[in-house]
């Protein structure tokens, strides 16, 4: 039961997101060098979602403790996980556990500086002041998109440089895909949470241009995303393969459509953003597989 419930405010399901960056990494290096370091890439793995668990259960405190989670409709995929507002776990445990993983993910970060250098530094840093941050700072100041973007890119370059020692025009284009792919999720999932969001001080990118030109703006994400994968692929900085990631455009659609239609009802925008968070992970998972043909 109490495993349980760390689970679901951990939020399991979106650790895929990393899972794909980091595997997104490990497949160029493999596509490049026909080869990988399996310790160096278990490592990797278990720092990035730790570093991720610790940005989620951080969110979901600072949620609880500002009153947002109370003033928001829960659904599956938006509002936060709701175990705090139930009652389920003390606040302060949440709180320890975010900075638990923040230092495990750290201290692997920190091994990797001293086996990598610089690049892996600056990496690392970003990472550790933006999860701190995230919460109160930079959602605050309506850069959680961005945030979001940046992260899913460093996570694949972080990947590949640990393998390789070197950043390449692949490895930055599949960076800018992955970041935007998780970007859009963040960004469809802040529309039922819109008002409570407001209520207590928050700038989204959806409160900021406001529900109405939002519901627009959602296609510039995968529009763009297939337009680094469609010119990656033109230059030969992807494998032609990389475009079986068109095969997801029917859920993107769907989530579209339904969002410009019920992007005022939390309830009937759960499908638009179960779509969404699919399409996503589905992109992701046809954009790993498109280099791994030499398995």
């Amino acid at each position: 039961m109490i495993l349980s419930v760390w689970f679901r405010v951990i939020r399991i399901k979106f650790l895929l997101a990393s899972i794909i960056a980091v595997s997104i990494g490990l497949a160029i290096t493999w596509h490049e060098n026909s080869t990988i370091d399996p310790i160096y890439a278990i490592l990797t793995l278990i720092g990035v979602m730790a570093l991720h668990a610790s940005v989620d259960l951080l969110n979901d405190y600072w949620d609880f403790k500002r009153g947002i989670d109370t003033a928001t409709k829960r659904t599956k995929l938006s509002g936060g996980t709701g175990v705090l507002p139930e009652g389920l776990l003390e606040p302060s445990s949440v709180y320890r556990a975010g900075i638990g993983f923040l230092f495990l993910g750290s201290i692997i970060g920190f091994y990797f500086v001293m086996t990598n250098g610089i690049t892996i530094a600056v990496i690392l840093g970003f990472a550790i002041l933006s999860i701190y941050f995230y919460s109160t700072k930079i959602v605050d100041s309506g850069l959680a998109e961005f945030f979001v973007a940046v992260k899913g890119s460093m996570i694949v370059l972080g990947t590949y440089f640990i393998q390789t020692n070197q950043i390449t025009a692949e490895s930055i284009f599949a960076g800018i895909v992955v970041g935007i792919l998780s970007s859009l999720v963040l960004f469809i999932t802040s529309f039922p949470d819109h008002d409570a969001d407001k209520s207590k001080g928050r700038k989204t990118l959806v409160i900021m241009i406001g529900k109405q030109k939002a519901k627009s703006l959602f296609w510039f994400f995968p529009i763009l995303s297939y337009f680094v994968i469609i010119f990656g692929c033109l230059i030969g900085v992807f494998p032609i393969l990389s475009l079986i990631t068109l095969f997801s455009i029917p859920l993107l659609f769907k989530a579209g459509i339904g969002l410009r239609r019920h992007f005022n009802s939390v309830d009937e925008l759960v499908p638009s953003m179960y779509y969404t968070l699919m399409f996503s992970r589905i992109t992701g998972l046809l954009f790993v597989l498109s280099f791994l043909p030499s398995f």
